[in-house]
């Protein structure tokens, strides 16, 4: 028997390419599109990286553990799960099922009930807030791996000109003819630490003082940051080069940004509870206080932590979904999407607790004096732990890249939910054969619009923008889009809906939780927003009044979409009284429903994905 040599080369370039191109696997025809117009995602795995890229962002590792040791610890867990259960998987479903459905973004799908079209409007005025500030922070995070490569971290000791005579850091000073400070500095700068009744570290001085150079008000401005700014405009470039042919190249993108992140984790974990005192960071972090179960703010704090890191109303998962092929089964990718996405937040409470655990024992100090939540744990407490770990530049490189690639996967599909807005909105074959243009045009724009966020007084605006820009306002639009599938559109018909889709009806629990449960949810975390309202504040500056304002405004600017364009709508609806203009202007467009010609003329309206071999699409959206 001959045998042919074959080189290896040419034999891993066709496998790669057989598997990555549109899905194939070699053997199989090169699958094409369904959607010949909007495209889909190359196969499943694609979409369901993205989605976790989505959902698994900067709150996993900074808010959640915060959250928890500050709620009872291990108690926390409970509600967590309780309202991730009845709240957060099925409202993840909800998004999923509805964009996957007519396979349009936050815009298009409002075609079930013409005059809630302002609930997408809200989503993409959230969007564009979340997207402006977010790339910010990893613009930050892009500096301080910049500032990771070198042998020396620069926040290590006070012996620069930022410092002030406060800042107390536990290496004590540099030695000049060693690596590291030696004992007797160590054990000084630790009495040090005692004998002060205010101390402020290295970390925190270069954070405040040379990275930020914080003014003394959100009204100063100052200067721009230039090595800020030029950081933002890096991962501007990062998100539009990934996007620049939208899911076909963020679909091979997210193989890397959607799983390294844990690999670093799990590096992170590995390094950590090998270091003294992470047990007891460990316990700090998972320590049961029954008592808190009763309190209503853990079972606040629970709901919006679920509800805020899964995305809900952001418009992403309605956009990420509308790329799928009509038959995928959108119902078992909510269940893995989820399970993932809060399963990483716990995990990553172990890498956070089991770093601050060593940090609070080699400074002799409890585990709740060196927590903290938001950028002062990414860019305060946990880059002063990297400093009193051996190759400590190296840790905060891994450190530093995590952050941004969990940062990078929101963005992506922050920026494309805008994009896929506006193109669907047009809709015309020009803006859909160019949209790289839109995608350029929308870079270019939160580009510009983050600059003021790279000022002294930018951390100011972050926190402000991160406070209310996204706050109650996603609580809002959330419930309004329960109350118009449900009983504007008619949960009867949603329901055979989503059986046309996937082959099967809703399970009953989803059915309950999308009509009672979920919805009285979402009213509990609105009224009990309001409830607890406290003003925002930043270590000790307080906001002024006028900046508060701004706050709300933002806040309310994305839920007053809802009624001004139901206004709209019903005043340009037809008839001749006001209820006929209020009937016709909740009525599905005509073209409202799947983009498939089959599934519109109902040919397999109780078909499974089995049943169905080609289902080609139609090229005018305007068949009735």
């Amino acid at each position: 028997m001959r045998v042919i040599p074959v080189n290896i080369n040419i034999f891993i370039s066709f496998v790669c390419v057989s598997v990555f191109q549109n899905g194939a696997v070699p053997g199989e025809p090169v699958k094409k599109d369904e959607n010949s117009r909007r495209g889909n995602w190359g196969n499943q795995i694609e979409f369901v990286l993205t989605s976790v890229g989505y959902a698994v962002g900067l709150g996993n590792v900074w808010r959640f553990p915060y959250l928890c040791y500050r709620n009872g610890g291990g108690a926390f867990m409970f509600p967590y799960f309780i309202m991730l259960v009845f709240c957060g998987i099925p409202l993840f479903f909800l998004e999923l099922s509805f964009g996957q459905f007519t396979s349009l973004g936050c815009l298009g799908v409002w075609k079930v009930s013409p005059m809630f079209k302002g609930v997408g409007y809200g989503m993409m005025v959230v969007s564009t807030y979340i997207g402006i500030y977010y790339n910010v922070v990893i613009c930050i995070a892009f500096y301080y791996f910049f500032m990771s490569m070198t042998n020396l971290l620069p926040w290590t000791y006070c012996n620069n000109p930022w410092n002030t005579p406060d800042c107390t850091g536990v290496m004590g000073t540099p030695r000049t003819n060693a690596t590291f400070a030696n004992v007797s500095a160590v054990v000084s700068g630790l009495t040090e630490i005692v004998n002060r009744t205010k101390r402020t570290s290295p970390s925190e001085e270069y954070w405040r003082n040379y990275v930020l150079n914080v003014s003394d008000g959100i009204g100063n401005f100052g200067e721009v940051r230039l090595p800020i700014l030029g950081c933002l405009a890096v991962s501007w470039v990062v998100v539009f080069l990934c996007l620049i042919r939208g899911v076909k190249s963020s679909g091979k993108v997210v193989y890397f940004t959607a799983t390294f992140p844990y690999v670093v984790l799990t590096i992170l974990f590995i390094r950590g509870i090998t270091l003294e005192g992470a047990i007891s960071g460990i316990k700090y972090y998972l320590t049961p206080q029954w008592e808190k179960i009763l309190d209503a703010k853990v079972w606040g704090d629970a709901a919006s932590q679920i509800f805020y890191s899964l995305g809900c109303a952001w418009g992403g998962l309605i956009t990420m979904a509308s790329y799928n092929k009509f038959h995928n089964n959108c119902f078992r990718d909510s269940i893995i999407i989820s399970v993932t996405n809060c399963g990483t937040s716990v995990y990553a409470g172990f890498v956070i607790f089991s770093i601050l655990g060593f940090m609070a024992n080699h400074l002799g100090v409890d585990v709740s004096e060196v927590a903290d939540h938001g950028p002062g744990l990414a860019f305060v407490a946990y880059p002063e732990a990297l400093t009193l770990l051996p190759i400590s530049p190296l840790w905060s490189l891994l450190f530093f890249f995590m952050l941004i690639l969990l940062g990078l996967g929101t963005q992506f599909c922050l920026l494309e939910t805008l994009v896929t807005a506006v193109v669907d909105e047009i809709g015309t074959d020009w803006i859909i054969k160019n949209k790289t243009y839109v995608t350029l045009g929308v870079a270019i724009v939160g580009f510009l619009l983050g600059v003021p966020l790279t000022t002294q007084a930018g951390i100011y605006w972050l926190l402000l923008m991160d406070n209310y820009a996204a706050s109650f306002s996603l609580v809002v639009i959330s419930c309004i889009m329960c109350i118009c599938i449900m009983y504007v559109y008619g949960h009867k018909n949603y329901f055979k809906d989503v059986e046309m889709m996937l082959g099967f009806p809703p399970p009953l629990f989803f059915r309950i939780c999308w009509r009672y449960v979920s919805p009285f949810i979402i009213t509990f975390i609105l009224i009990f927003t309001v409830i607890q309202y406290k003003p925002i504040t930043y270590n000790d500056y307080v906001y002024p009044r006028w900046s508060l304002v701004i706050g709300f405004a933002m806040a309310l600017s994305s839920v007053i979409c809802i009624p001004i364009y139901a206004l709209f709508k019903i005043a340009v609806s037809e008839g001749s009284t006001f209820l006929e203009r209020l009937k016709n202007s909740v009525k599905p467009d005509p073209d409202w429903g799947p983009a498939l010609q089959e599934h519109r003329k109902g040919r397999y309206a109780t078909a499974g994905p089995e049943s169905v071999e080609v289902c080609p699409l139609k090229e005018d959206r305007g068949i009735s």
